[in-house]
């Protein structure tokens, strides 16, 4: 029995003890069981009487017993206790706790999948670095996270759209030309300007790319002219390598969304006009404002500047107004750890159009990464001359450790990620130690038949009665409720977590107990229910790995 299939039986027996006139009061939408802190307490345990006794006029205690007495008569429920001020604590029968191996290994790349967002249209944007450099490490943190938080919520039936907001409008990429146009004339940056190797090698293409296609060397072009040639062919050559960055990251974007577009297209002029029928602007000092202070904000912000130019957040306006009218009801954005400033405004903005902050708007802050070997922060980049890039992190410990390394830690909090760590075969590597559960069991897999154990042979879940065998049956039970939990508080950390508990749990049972009979006994039944636990545990193991983008290897 699945921890959800108990949870409905737990809502039948109140909705029948409420039929049977034992009980008055709303039966709720929703009940909930969770694996008690300790063993003794049973498989399960719900505060469901406590939930409700106010509303049934009844101690909980009292509501507690009623159910406890409906519940022990279902099938495969061995006990039922009610502890404390009314927890029911839920024992199942060996068989019925099980049966959790067949419905896992069955469901396969399923498991823990569900429709609780279904008809949610989701619009992620995550990463959106300027196209001025490579990707730092604070934007490689948010490709981890978002692109596994992107997984979850499909997971759980959202249909997402995975954003990615090119920065290609504003006085960046100006400076971005200017100092393309520097390097390629040998001379020193501007001094608000980038620098690294990675200028030289685009100044390059850039001269290259004009010489196959015909066009003048844009060295010799005059100042303007040649700045728009550097920027227009610079911008989409580090666009490109952007994008091949984050490909070999495994992260793959749904829409690349054009800030300069906005400007073009007309967009800021619409969303400007779509707040000023709405009374949300006036004019002053010779511009035109917002009033965000309504709506919350500590000041009314400026949309067009005195000079006739639109501020910035009318960009944001007009970004936001778009992702809205494409269909999206939720827009989750993800923000390095500067931008707290921003979300009061963006909030007022949301409020301002008539819509409602935190639901069609949230904003995710994440916090910096720092690198570390041997117990020295590692402070630049060899290509990059003044930040630690995603290339970085990679070569030096490979995507999977990368990835698996920034999702499993809160985004919310500063990361040192240890370089070292993270290229040991040890169990003191995380991500070795899950990547390794998954590859013993592949290797259990592989040799059971040659033993004469299969799956085919028939699966008797009575006989999976050791006490490692019950709490691995119950923490592959918690697998479906960790990816909700995961997505509704937008942290995928906890997905990680869950699989390195797990795969203590699948470590410890494969010490006590053998899926292989010794020497020459006879396959008994035991054998067979244990190769069924076995896959059910490496089904959960590459499930989970999948969200966070990780692989699942099956040999190491």
């Amino acid at each position: 029995m699945t921890p959800d299939a108990l949870a409905a039986a737990v809502r039948g027996s109140l909705t029948a003890a409420v039929a049977a006139g034992d009980l008055t009061l709303e039966v709720p939408a929703e009940v909930r069981v969770e694996r008690p802190r300790t063993r003794e307490h049973g498989d399960w345990s719900t505060n469901v009487a406590l939930q409700v006794a106010k509303a049934a006029g009844r101690p909980p205690r009292q509501v507690a017993d009623l159910l406890a007495a409906r519940l022990r008569d279902l099938p495969g429920v061995a006990r039922v206790d009610v502890a404390g001020p009314g927890f029911l604590n839920i024992t199942l029968d060996a068989a019925e706790a099980g049966d959790l191996a067949r419905v896992i290994v069955e469901a396969g790349d399923d498991y823990g999948r569900s429709d609780s967002l279904a008809g949610a249209r989701i619009n992620l944007e995550f990463v959106s670095a300027n196209p001025t450099g490579p990707i730092h490490l604070g934007g490689t943190r948010w490709a981890a996270v978002g692109d596994s938080l992107g997984r979850i919520l499909t997971a759980m039936g959202a249909d997402v759209t995975k954003e990615y907001y090119f920065n290609d409008h504003g006085v960046q990429i100006d400076r971005f030309a200017r100092s393309l146009l520097a390097s390629a004339l040998g001379e020193l940056p501007p001094d608000d300007g980038y620098a690294g190797a990675y200028i030289d090698d685009i100044a390059a293409d850039v001269i290259r790319r004009a010489a196959e296609d015909g066009d003048p060397d844009p060295r010799g072009l005059p100042l303007e002219a040649a700045q728009e040639a550097f920027r227009v062919r610079g911008v989409d050559l580090m666009f490109d390598q952007i994008k091949v960055s984050l490909h070999d990251f495994g992260v793959d974007f749904d829409v690349y969304f054009h800030e300069d577009s906005l400007h073009t297209a007309g967009r800021v002029s619409q969303a400007i006009e779509r707040l000023t029928a709405l009374g949300r602007t006036y004019e002053a000092d010779g511009a035109q404002w917002l009033r965000t202070t309504d709506f919350g904000d500590d000041k009314d912000r400026v949309l067009i500047k005195g000079d006739g130019n639109a501020a910035y957040i009318a960009g944001d306006l007009a970004y936001y107004l778009d992702k809205r009218e494409r269909g999206f009801d939720r827009n989750i954005i993800m923000l390095g750890a500067d931008h707290h400033g921003y979300i009061g405004r963006m909030m007022a903005m949301t409020a301002a159009f008539g819509d409602t902050p935190g639901e069609h708007l949230e904003i995710l802050i994440g916090q910096m990464v720092n690198l570390v070997k041997d117990g020295v922060p590692v402070r630049m980049s060899k290509r990059a001359g003044t930040v630690v890039t995603m290339e970085d992190l990679v070569d030096a410990v490979g995507t999977d450790a990368a990835r698996y390394a920034l999702a499993r830690s809160s985004a919310d909090s500063t990361l040192d990620v240890d370089l070292d760590l993270l290229t040991r075969s040890t169990n003191d590597n995380p991500v070795f130690y899950v990547q390794y559960a998954h590859a013993r069991i592949s290797g259990v897999s592989r040799n059971a038949p040659a033993a004469g154990v299969r799956l085919a042979d028939g699966f008797d879940p009575s006989t999976l009665i050791d006490e490692t065998e019950s709490v691995l049956l119950a923490a592959l039970g918690e697998f479906p409720r960790i990816v909700t939990q995961a997505g509704t508080l937008r942290e995928p950390h906890r997905v990680a977590r869950y699989l390195e508990e797990l795969a203590g749990h699948y470590h410890k049972w494969y010490d006590a107990c053998r899926v292989t009979p010794r020497g020459d006994d006879p396959v008994t039944d035991v054998n067979r229910a244990r190769l069924w636990l076995n896959e059910a545990t490496r089904v959960v193991l590459a499930n989970g790995l999948r969200l966070l983008g990780v692989s699942a290897p099956e040999r190491m």
